[in-house]
């Protein structure tokens, strides 16, 4: 029974490539901003292939409850648990997807290696990731007051499942297991085989004394659900934040007119001298006593103003 899907994860996706088209970013986040798209696009098809794989094989069963992208948060500390499946019998399975489509290594220190586009790189251990997630589901499990019928512990599976076409390069058994590190296509067969041959005749046992009704599980499962803290798809790191663009500079405040000393000239028409200002009244530049005198003499036409020879012209 699925109780619930991915989230939508398109404004994330939306806002990524529009940061990508400004202009302002530094190389750093240019960087950043390429490798973060790269990591989501691949999460989001691997996430959505496995589920395919996931939802098919438990479509219809009553023994199963399937939670795809739950991100647990409690006291600071996050996980972000891709699939989680919770039986009946009251185990959990806790699946990690990672979708490279290279190849994949992991040596007997169980370190994985990943060669992918001619580039050869270390990740981090995707098991020891689901453990961790482990830790902060057991907690909310004991928040919820969610408990096994006879007190015993639960059974966390962690499974880990690369692209169907990785080539997974895998140490010997005996230096470190890694039988639950598949491809995602074949986590049916790997499901099977894991309920027929690994658990136990201990665990069977203990899996019936806890069986609880599907009814039962589905309101855990919704219980856990509803704890889900989908991220904030507009958030980023501080050194991602926008920059403001440079500011223009205003441009500089026109200077005072200059003081200039009046001139004592005479109009010979007038017959008596006047105090006239050696200043173009249009640009405010200074003009010659011959500019100025010109002016004077046809002050009909210049309307009693003084202008230099170019703005003489306007008139």
């Amino acid at each position: 029974m699925l109780l619930k899907k991915a989230d939508d994860k398109s404004k994330r996706l939306s806002l990524l490539e529009d940061l990508q088209k400004s202009p302002l970013l530094d190389a750093r986040q240019k960087t950043w901003l390429r490798d973060e798209l790269m990591r989501l696009r691949k999460g989001i098809q691997g996430e959505k292939e496995s589920a395919y794989f996931l939802d098919q094989h438990f479509k219809g069963g009553e023994n199963h409850v399937v939670l795809h992208d739950l991100r647990l948060v409690i006291d600071g500390d996050v996980a972000q648990i891709d699939h989680l499946i919770v039986n009946r019998a009251f185990g959990f399975y806790l699946i990690e997807t990672k979708n490279y489509a290279g190849s994949v290594s992991i040596n007997s220190m169980g370190e994985f290696t990943v060669d992918y586009d001619s580039q050869r790189f270390g990740v981090p251990s995707p098991i020891e990731q689901s453990r961790r997630h482990e830790r902060i589901l057991r907690t909310w499990l004991e928040r919820l007051e969610i408990t096994n019928r006879i007190g015993s512990d639960f059974e966390f599976h962690h499974v880990v499942m690369f692209h169907p076409k990785a080539i997974i390069n895998r140490p010997a058994a005996k230096d470190f297991d890694t039988s639950n590190v598949i491809k995602a296509d074949q986590f049916p067969s790997w499901h099977r085989r894991f309920v027929d041959k690994d658990l136990g005749i201990g665990s069977v046992f203990r899996g019936i004394a806890n069986m609880r009704s599907l009814e039962t599980i589905k309101e855990w499962g919704e219980k856990l659900a509803r704890q889900h803290r989908p991220e904030n798809p507009f958030e980023l790191p501080e050194f991602m934040q926008p920059k403001q663009p440079p500011k223009t500079p205003s441009a500089p405040k026109p200077a005072p007119p200059r003081q200039v000393p009046a001139v004592k000239v005479t109009d010979a028409s007038m017959g008596e001298p006047q105090q006239k200002r050696l200043v173009c009244l249009h640009c405010n530049a200074k003009i010659s006593y011959a500019e100025g005198r010109y002016c004077w003499s046809n002050s009909t036409r210049f309307r009693g103003g003084q202008y230099c020879r170019e703005h003489q012209a306007l008139f």
